[in-house]
């Protein structure tokens, strides 16, 4: 059971469930709300936060490693994302904001494995073009839904991505995603096909 009560971290980022990020903890009432996270190997919440607000619906976020800690108690560490939920009731009690939740339940409808095999198909093209090698594709012990996985390495903006993390149909984030790749996909080419034919003039003789 997770705690309906939790530290929360507005920040200029969506996570999603199984997405890894690094985070520079500098400020002291985060140093304090880290530090205390790490004692209790406790989960806090990220929401996406612009211009003086943040959105109602986030992420909890896992501490999965502390890489450094500085002299003056700053902070590097590498959190995944958890589960999915809706604030309630936002808490100003302590230095750091809290906030209770309401968690929201995954959807376990079982998706149709051709169209799944479409999504991985074209994800796989624009992987390779993004960063140069495939996509190692999810294990059979994953748990996390395929959609979260393949929105964390796209480029979607923060309202694509947040629309993504609210969506509450696998069925749909898919199919959001299909689109978005299908769109990717040429414009990634595009760049590759001049990224190498500027590579051919540059190496030419002079």
């Amino acid at each position: 059971m997770r705690p309906s009560r939790i530290p929360l971290f507005p920040l200029d980022i969506v996570l999603l469930p199984g997405m890894g990020v690094p985070l520079h903890i500098f400020e002291p009432r985060y140093k304090k709300m880290i530090r205390q996270c790490l004692v209790g190997r406790q989960e806090f919440g990220i929401v996406l936060a612009q211009n003086s607000s943040a959105v109602a619906i986030g992420c909890t976020a896992e501490i999965t490693q502390k890489l450094k800690e500085y002299p003056d108690g700053r902070m590097d560490i590498l959190a995944e994302g958890r589960a999915i939920f809706r604030i309630i009731d936002l808490l100003e009690e302590k230095e750091y904001y809290e906030a209770v939740v309401d968690y929201l339940p995954e959807d376990a409808t079982p998706q149709d494995g051709e169209s799944e095999r479409e999504l991985t198909d074209i994800f796989q093209q624009c992987h390779l073009l993004l960063f140069g090698h495939p996509w190692p594709g999810r294990e059979p012990r994953d748990v996390v839904p395929l959609a979260y996985r393949l929105a964390a390495r796209l480029p979607l903006d923060l309202k694509e991505r947040q629309g993504v993390l609210e969506e509450r149909s696998e069925y749909e984030r898919r199919r959001f995603l299909l689109r978005y790749s299908s769109d990717l996909l040429p414009k990634l080419a595009e760049q590759e096909i001049a990224r190498q034919q500027a590579a051919g003039k540059g190496q030419g003789v002079h």
